[in-house]
């Protein structure tokens, strides 16, 4: 099959340099439908969303970001891992991409930093997409998983590991899908991870949901308990129209549990059918 990847490019925007991945390219078709900004999760380099970002490509001009401190992106121990700098990453990365209009597509962390980046309403956002999206927060339940999980599974790729390695983290995924996972995992900063993940009980992703001005559309996981049936129906309340479509057969990493399902739940949100 004919590759849509364009090239790799960097950035300098707010103040670091982000890394992203382009698909499509502005040709054809594309050129009448508004760009896709995808912001992977919490231990997902951009290259380990590729597989995503071909599919898109095929409709959209599409771009898939590093998050700082993960993949090329700018990492130190001086650097700001907190959600709100991420945010102004997402903002400002969008200005230097000098996209005129474009829709925010963001998974798991991604999904939390593309609701505050549309809180903050900057100009040519059409649509947003939060997909399965930590609730956890200030009195809420807490997130769903164990932090040695990812600390453990950055040690093994920070020392060198194979795909076996990362199948016992990681043990439904595909063979390609883990040797990504065992050569980029260990460009995710220890420290960037830590405070993310502290993060998911401390900030109050709620707080972005009210401001929410432009289409938007969340999906969750059918077997995942990130977001369960009781926090869609918060959400719908918070985010008046908001869409939602639940993944069958899907936990939390959704487009590698049902790929197909991950691709259908889109429906024509994004313009036209993926």
């Amino acid at each position: 099959m004919t590759t849509t990847f364009v090239h790799g490019l960097n950035l300098a925007a707010n103040g670091i340099r982000q890394h992203v991945l382009r698909y499509g390219g502005a040709g054809g078709e594309r050129a009448q439908r508004d760009a896709v900004v995808l912001v992977p999760g919490i231990t997902s380099p951009a290259i380990t969303w590729g597989f995503v970002g071909e599919r898109l490509g095929r409709h959209f001009d599409t771009y898939v970001l590093d998050v700082r401190g993960r993949g090329l992106s700018s990492a130190s121990d001086q650097l700001d891992y907190s959600l709100d700098a991420q945010i102004a990453d997402a903002v400002a990365l969008v200005k230097a991409l000098g996209l005129e209009r474009y829709a925010l597509v963001g998974h798991s962390m991604g999904g939390r930093i593309v609701a505050g980046a549309a809180a903050a309403a900057p100009q040519g956002l059409t649509r947003v997409v939060m997909i399965d999206p930590p609730v956890s927060g200030p009195g809420r339940r807490p997130y769903p998983a164990n932090y040695a999980w990812y600390a453990d599974s950055i040690a093994a790729a920070t020392l060198g590991c194979n795909r076996e390695t990362m199948r016992g983290f990681c043990p439904t995924w595909t063979d390609e899908q883990l040797d990504l996972r065992a050569e980029w995992l260990h460009t995710c900063d220890l420290r960037a991870i830590k405070t993310s993940f502290d993060g998911f009980h401390t900030d109050d992703f709620h707080r972005f949901l009210p401001g929410i001005r432009v289409p938007a559309l969340l999906m969750t996981a059918e077997r995942g308990d990130v977001v369960k049936p009781e926090d869609v129906a918060e959400i719908e309340g918070m985010v008046p129209g908001v869409l939602h479509h639940r993944v069958p057969g899907a936990g939390h990493m959704i487009p590698w549990d049902n790929e197909e399902g991950f691709y259908a739940a889109f429906g024509d949100f994004l313009g036209v059918r993926v």
